[in-house]
C-alpha cells in the first residue's frame, strides 16, 4: 500500500490558496482517477485507489500544524513503511510553479511537514514540492501570502504545476524514485535576455 498526502487547510475559505497546492494535487489524481467518494475518517478525508495495489489519497482535515496526527494514524493502522509516503506540499523558496521532489529532507519551516515527520519519527518519506513565491522575510507576510488565492497571472503556471506534480506522483507509483527525481527536478529553462542592438531600418 501506498499513501499520498496533500497538505492543507480544510475549509471553503481555504480552497484554491497558496497552502492547499496539495489538495489542489489530490483533486487532479481523484479526477484522473475517478475517486468521487471521499471517507471522513481518522482525522483525514481519504479517497481509495487500486493499481492493482491499494493506494490512499489523504487530505488531512486537523489544519495544517497537526497534519502528522492523521499521516500517523493510516501509517500505523495499515503498517506503511515512511518510504511509501509520498507528501504533496506549497515551498516558499521556490519560484511559484516550479516543482521539486526530493527522497528525504528537513521540514525547512514547514509546520504541516514538521507535524508529519514528528507523527512518523523520521524525515525520511518523499517530498513533492510546488513553489509558491517568497513574498518578503517577515511573519506577517508569510502568513498572508500562504493563506491568500494565486493571483490571475499565476494561475497558469498553477494549473501546469499541478497537473506536473500529478504525473510525477503516478510515476512514483511505479517504484523507481531515481527516475522521477530525474524527470522532475530539472531546472527551468532561462529565458533569451532582450537584445539591447538598436535595429537598422
Amino acid at each position: 500500500m501506498k499513501l499520498i498526502v496533500g497538505l492543507g487547510n480544510i475549509g471553503k475559505e481555504y480552497e484554491a490558496t497558496r497552502h492547499n497546492i496539495g489538495f489542489m494535487v489530490l483533486d487532479e489524481l481523484a479526477r484522473r482517477w475517478g475517486v468521487n467518494t471521499w471517507k471522513n475518517d481518522r482525522n483525514a478525508l481519504c479517497g481509495e485507489y487500486r493499481i492493482p495495489e491499494k493506494v490512499l489519497l489523504l487530505k488531512p482535515t486537523t489544519y495544517m500544524n497537526l497534519s502528522g496526527v492523521a499521516v500517523g494514524a493510516y501509517a500505523n493502522f495499515f503498517n506503511v513503511d515512511p518510504q511509501d509516503i509520498a507528501v504533496v506540499q506549497d515551498d516558499l523558496d521556490l519560484p511559484t510553479g516550479q516543482v521539486r521532489v526530493r527522497r528525504k529532507g528537513s521540514a525547512g519551516g514547514h509546520n504541516g511537514i514538521k507535524s508529519v515527520q514528528e507523527h512518523l519519527g523520521t524525515g525520511e518519506f518523499p517530498r513533492f514540492k510546488i513553489g509558491i513565491g517568497h513574498p518578503a522575510h517577515n511573519n506577517k507576510a508569510v502568513v498572508k501570502h500562504v493563506l491568500q488565492r494565486f493571483g490571475a497571472e499565476e494561475q497558469e503556471l498553477v494549473a501546469e504545476a499541478v497537473g506536473k506534480m500529478a504525473d510525477a506522483l503516478e510515476l512514483w507509483l511505479q517504484g523507481d524514485m531515481d527516475a522521477v527525481m530525474q524527470e522532475y527536478n530539472k531546472k527551468p529553462p532561462k529565458q533569451k535576455a532582450e537584445s539591447n542592438e538598436t535595429v537598422k531600418e
